[in-house]
C-alpha cells in the first residue's frame, strides 16, 4: 500500500480517538449542529479505522509467524500463516481503497435531464425522443419519479429540446455517466433507398442544486420575458402567457419553461434550471483542470465529447469511453440501461482507486 495512504488512514485513527473523546462530553449536544455534523463524520469514518486496524494486526501476524521460521517444528505452521497472512492482507487493501474513494457529494441528488436535438434534422429530433423514451423507461423501471418541465417539440415527431426533472434514490450516482454526445445510425423511414443516415443529440445530466445554497442569482443579472406556450398543454396554456423564458446575464444561460399550470410554475421550474446549468457550468471549468492532468474522463460530463453510438442496421450501441459494444440495442433502449451503467460505474471506480494517494 502506498506510504501517502497508510499515512492517511493513521491520521483518521487519530481522528476517530478525537471523535470518541469529543462525543463522550457532557456538553456535546448543547450545540445540536455540531454535535450532528461531528456524528456524521464519526460514522463515515469508523468502518475506514476498523479495517485499517484489521490491516495492522494482520501485519503484526506475519512478522510474528516470520519470526518462528527458524524453529524446524514450527516452520510450517508459520509458512502457512504468512501465505494466509498475504491474502488477507490484499483482501483489506481494496476494501481500504474503495472506502477512501471520496464520495460524490451530487450522488443522492436528483437529476434535470436535458436532451437536445443536433445534427441530422428531423431524424435527430425523432432521436431525441427516442432517448428521453429509453431514459423514461429506465426510471420507470427504478421506479423514479419524472416531470416534464419543458419540451419543444420536433416538426415531425421527437423533439428539438426537451428538459425533465427525475426524482428518486441514487438518480445522479446512476445516470451522470450519461453527458455527452449520443449519435446514432439507421435508415430513416423518409429514406426511399434505404441509405443508413447518421445524425446527434446531446445529453445533459445535471444535478439538482439548492438554488439559494449553492447558488447566488443577482435578481439584477437576470432577464424575465414571458410568451403563450406553444404544443400540447390544453386550453388553459394556448390562451395565457404563462409560458417563461430567462436569460442570466454573466452566463449567457437561457431556460424556457412551459409545461407548467402556471406562469409561477414555469418561473420556479426554470430558475431551479438555471440554478443547476450555473453550478454545473462552474463545475465544468473545474474538471477542465483536473482533466488535463488526469486521464480519467468517464465523469467528465463534457457534452462535446461523443460518447455513445447506436447503430440499429447491425443491432448494437458502443460506449466509446471504455470500448464496450453491446448487440442488446432493443433491450437497452427499452431501458434495460444498467447493462451500460454498470461497467461505466467501474471502469469510473478503477480510475478512482489508480489515482488514490497520488496527489497527497
Amino acid at each position: 500500500m502506498k506510504p501517502s495512504i497508510l499515512q492517511k488512514l493513521a491520521n483518521l485513527s487519530e481522528r476517530l480517538d478525537e471523535l470518541n473523546r469529543l462525543m463522550s462530553s457532557e456538553d456535546i449536544t448543547n450545540n445540536m449542529e455540531n454535535y450532528l455534523k461531528i456524528t456524521r463524520e464519526h460514522a463515515e469514518i469508523t468502518p475506514i479505522v476498523a479495517q485499517y486496524h484489521r490491516y495492522v494486526q494482520t501485519e503484526a501476524d506475519m512478522k510474528e509467524a516470520q519470526s518462528m521460521l527458524s524453529d524446524p517444528e514450527m516452520k510450517a505452521f508459520a509458512q502457512e500463516e504468512i501465505e494466509a497472512g498475504k491474502k488477507r492482507l490484499e483482501t483489506i487493501e481494496l476494501d481500504l481503497q474503495k472506502l477512501l474513494i471520496p464520495k460524490d457529494p451530487n450522488d443522492d441528488k436528483n437529476v434535470i435531464l436535458e436532451i437536445r436535438a443536433g445534427t441530422g434534422g428531423d431524424e435527430s429530433g425523432l432521436f431525441a425522443g427516442d432517448l428521453f423514451r429509453m431514459y423514461s423507461r429506465y426510471a420507470e423501471k427504478q421506479r423514479w419519479k419524472l416531470e416534464i418541465l419543458s419540451a419543444n417539440e420536433g416538426e415531425v415527431g421527437g423533439y428539438k429540446e426537451i428538459i425533465a426533472k427525475i426524482e428518486g434514490q441514487g438518480a445522479y450516482s446512476k445516470l451522470k455517466f450519461e453527458s455527452g454526445g449520443h449519435r446514432v445510425q439507421r435508415v430513416p423511414d423518409t429514406e426511399t433507398q434505404g441509405r443508413v443516415h447518421t445524425s446527434a443529440c446531446t445529453v445533459a445530466i445535471l444535478p439538482e442544486v439548492d438554488a439559494v445554497a449553492d447558488v447566488v442569482i443577482n435578481p439584477a443579472d437576470i432577464r424575465l420575458d414571458t410568451f403563450r406556450a406553444s404544443g400540447a398543454g390544453g386550453q388553459h396554456i394556448n390562451k395565457t402567457d404563462s409560458a417563461v423564458r430567462i436569460t442570466h446575464a454573466p452566463t449567457g444561460i437561457v431556460v424556457e419553461c412551459q409545461d407548467g399550470r402556471s406562469q409561477h410554475a414555469n418561473k420556479a421550474q426554470a430558475m431551479m434550471v438555471l440554478a443547476a446549468r450555473i453550478k454545473q457550468k462552474e463545475e465544468d471549468a473545474q474538471h477542465a483542470k483536473i482533466s488535463s492532468e488526469r486521464r480519467n474522463l468517464i465523469g467528465s460530463g463534457d457534452r462535446s465529447q461523443r460518447i455513445r453510438t447506436y447503430n440499429y442496421p447491425q443491432g448494437r450501441i458502443t460506449d466509446h469511453r471504455i470500448n464496450l459494444t453491446l448487440y442488446k440495442i432493443d433491450a437497452i433502449t427499452e431501458g434495460e440501461l444498467d447493462e451500460l451503467i454498470i461497467p461505466l460505474s467501474a471502469e469510473h471506480q478503477a480510475d478512482m482507486l489508480a489515482m488514490l494517494g497520488d496527489d497527497q
